[in-house]
């Protein structure tokens, strides 16, 4: 019978066990090293290039026309391209992204939509691709060597494989040209998504506002983690593009204003002496912009549209990329930024539909994102960086984007439209750092740009426009999407095409992300060399996320390898609970193993431990015993503590023992405010390491000179805590309108 009762005793131990199972440890403060790839010749484990680090150059020659009457581009290229991986190359891949725009492309086709019950005309066109007679995409006329050969070519949707007569050795160079053409595309009608560049035409004046970008046969990237990156381009993933040297001839309408990447070199062809003279005092002009095509300049040549032409040359060094703009609507300014030993231009062009809002704003947010972005990364190494004004876009490219932000027809505008407009700006010219200078492949990992230029827009928002909303980057900002469905959300290490919710994962979260890892975790100091030794490392080179995760760390000395588990990897939340707290102060009066003393009242041992679900401090604290500490626990150490000192130090003094829960599952450092009786406050922060060994629960004490009222967790809202609520003791109890009414009767 003992023996049937006690199996009867095991069998019940074990069912309470499976009904109170704990949940399973995640490894969250396991490295990361399993998950990245393997330190190499071409990428150290300290997140630096390796010796043996290579790059592909692509240097182009370009002759284009911009034809207005049929709004086409015709363009043909000489393309040098030097092989210096250690590979032999037998192909190239071209990226033809204005082929999303053709009948066959992918993008329409994995776009999913539905039917409503009343629809827009715009939204039915965009979701169904309605686009009339429209027919985008390329036309590849000639793929030649540069003594004419024809090379064999293979057009795959927006990608072209182009087989070489040879095969190109390692330290070689081959040169090809290539002759095409492409309709450009109404960004109204088409869709801005996968367009992104096009026209945008203004039925008042009939004239045309040109943003030519994508609009030339690209290398892909060649390199060493990947090979060719041919992945399609699907509209959302941008870009992944080599680095070289531009000279570009563009001919457009002869009263049209042409701005671009790069350097002007022949303004005495293609500018009006008037023109020139305050084109060259806008060089040291640092201070304010000078117009250098006024409003009203501009508003003659809207009537006018002449039928000639000029070309416009302009050249480019160590880029990736090159985008242009044109129209006869422009009015253009410009003024010179100091940054470190560097001197930039920063030039608007803009229409009149701009302004009042473009001439005041504009460069001026230029220059701004310019310091701030210096600051924290490197100094701007370009000449120029432009901002172009054209509806509903905000796009980038090296030295010129392109965006929105237009006031009401009468001129006037709000305090949100400036807002966004500054925005904007900050941001896409901040995409001159992430990714045209650190130039990461956006195909794949958009956070890399997108959020690291977000981070930095925040922190440049915060100091030279500290009256508007921060946006993405504020802790306080991201909550509703931290908050909300998991199935909709996607980890930041997925590929560009995939994530559901883009610009709060890609942008915000990885932006947000950033921000507390330099406010809470590293802070500042640690933080903003790490994140500039990044940057001058991966300068005009191809970074990967294991570069960027290993030298923040290898800079700071902090080990990362847990933030960015739960940052990146996952789609945990911070949701810590303040489940309990205690109060408790030492007896008196105790001088032997036994606890006992005259100075302890009968009672007190079964006193102690009956006020554990206190909801207040208001029972005051338990007692608790410190004995002096027996000789057989010393081992075979001579000396003693001194116990009676010991006890006597502690006898006033208040112990507070809290237990906090991890409901989220994202580990992050826990930040408590500690309220005291006097009305005085004390902040203490435990490292997140304080998880390490239970990730879901821990209980610590605290010992304070002075009672405590009260306790918050995360008092100023900076991990991202998806419920304050629970973080504070005494808790606040909701009372609902119903039990208000019923107390008063």
């Amino acid at each position: 019978m003992k023996h049937l009762s006690f199996f009867l005793f095991l069998i019940t131990l074990s069912s309470l066990a499976q009904q109170t199972e704990k949940p399973k440890w995640q490894g969250k403060f396991e490295q990361l090293e399993q998950m990245l790839p393997t330190p190499n010749e071409y990428r150290t484990g300290s997140g630096a290039p390796g010796p043996n680090y290579y790059q592909q150059q692509a240097d182009y020659n370009i002759d284009v026309e911009l034809i207005e009457p049929t709004n086409t581009i015709i363009g043909k290229e000489t393309i040098t391209y030097t092989n210096n991986s250690p590979d032999v190359l037998k192909y190239f891949w071209f990226q033809l992204d204005q082929n999303i725009l053709s009948e066959a492309n992918e993008a329409d086709k994995t776009k999913t939509s539905t039917i409503l019950d009343s629809m827009q005309t715009n939204t039915i066109q965009q979701d169904l691709d309605l686009y009339g007679n429209y027919k985008g995409g390329y036309t590849i006329k000639s793929v030649k060597t540069v003594s004419g050969n024809d090379l064999k070519f293979l057009i795959n949707k927006t990608m072209m494989r182009v087989d070489l007569p040879q095969s190109l050795k390692s330290g070689e160079k081959f040169s090809l040209m290539i002759e095409w053409s492409y309709p450009v595309s109404d960004r109204m009608n088409e869709g801005e998504v996968g367009a992104r560049g096009g026209m945008e035409f203004f039925p008042k004046d009939g004239n045309y506002l040109y943003c030519i970008t994508h609009w030339f046969p690209r290398m892909c990237v060649y390199d060493d983690v990947d090979g060719w990156q041919n992945k399609q381009f699907l509209g959302q993933g941008e870009f992944a593009l080599p680095f070289g040297n531009y000279a570009v001839k563009i001919t457009v309408p002869a009263d049209h204003i042409v701005g671009a990447t790069g350097v002007l070199q022949n303004s005495a062809s293609v500018l009006s002496a008037t023109e020139q003279e305050r084109f060259k005092k806008a060089s040291t002009a640092f201070d304010k912009p000078v117009i250098i095509v006024t409003q009203a300049e501009a508003a003659s040549k809207e009537k006018t549209k002449s039928t000639n032409k000029k070309t416009w040359e302009y050249k480019a060094e160590n880029v990736r990329d090159f985008a242009f703009t044109a129209s006869r609507k422009f009015i253009w300014d410009a003024m010179a930024v100091k940054v470190g030993n560097n001197t930039a231009l920063a030039m608007s062009y803009y229409p009149k539909e701009g302004n009042p809002l473009w001439e005041l704003e504009s460069t001026k947010a230029i220059k701004n994102t310019l310091i701030t972005y210096s600051k924290y990364s490197l100094d701007y190494p370009y000449p120029v960086a432009i901002s172009v004004h054209t509806a509903n876009i905000g796009m980038e490219y090296p030295m010129i984007c392109f965006n929105r932000g237009r006031p009401n027809a009468d001129g006037t505008y709000s305090a949100a439209k400036r807002e966004s407009m500054i925005s904007v700006i900050i941001h896409e010219v901040g995409h001159n750092f992430y990714p045209m200078i650190i130039n990461n492949d956006e195909r794949q990992w958009a956070w890399m740009d997108e959020g690291l230029n977000s981070f930095v827009q925040y922190l440049t928002k915060r100091e030279f426009y500290p009256e508007l909303p921060p946006g993405r980057g504020a802790v306080e900002n991201l909550l509703p999407y931290m908050k909300g469905d998991k199935s909709l959300q996607r980890p930041l290490m997925v590929s560009a095409e995939n994530p559901i919710q883009y610009g709060p994962e890609q942008y915000a979260k990885c932006a947000t992300a950033l921000n507390i890892l330099r406010e809470t975790v590293m802070g500042r100091e640690l933080f903003d060399k790490a994140f500039k030794e990044y940057a001058t490392r991966w300068a005009f080179k191809h970074p990967m996320p294991a570069d960027f995760f290993r030298t923040m760390e290898d800079a700071s000395a902090v080990d990362l390898d847990w933030f960015w588990r739960g940052w990146f990897y996952s789609t945990d939340n911070v949701d810590f609970t303040l489940d309990n707290v205690k109060w408790f102060k030492v007896r008196k009066g105790v001088t032997d193993l036994e606890g006992k003393s005259k100075n302890i009242k009968e009672g007190d041992l079964a006193a102690a431990g009956k006020n554990t679900d206190n909801k207040d401090f208001s029972k005051g604290p338990q007692p608790f015993t410190i004995m002096p500490t027996d000789d057989k626990f010393y081992g075979e150490f001579q000396s003693r503590i001194d116990d009676k000192g010991m006890i006597s130090s502690l006898e006033n003094k208040n112990f507070y023992e809290i237990k906090l829960s991890n409901k989220g599952g994202l580990v992050m450092p826990v930040i408590i405010e500690w309220t005291f009786k006097d009305g005085t406050k004390e902040i203490e922060k435990l490292p997140a390491e304080i998880w390490r060994t239970n990730e879901f629960t821990f209980t610590k004490v605290f010992v304070k000179e002075k009672e405590v009222t009260s306790i918050v967790i995360d008092p100023k809202k900076e991990t991202s805590d998806i419920n304050a609520e629970d973080n504070v003791f005494p808790r606040v109890e909701k009372v609902s309108k119903f039990d208000e009414l019923k107390k008063k009767g």
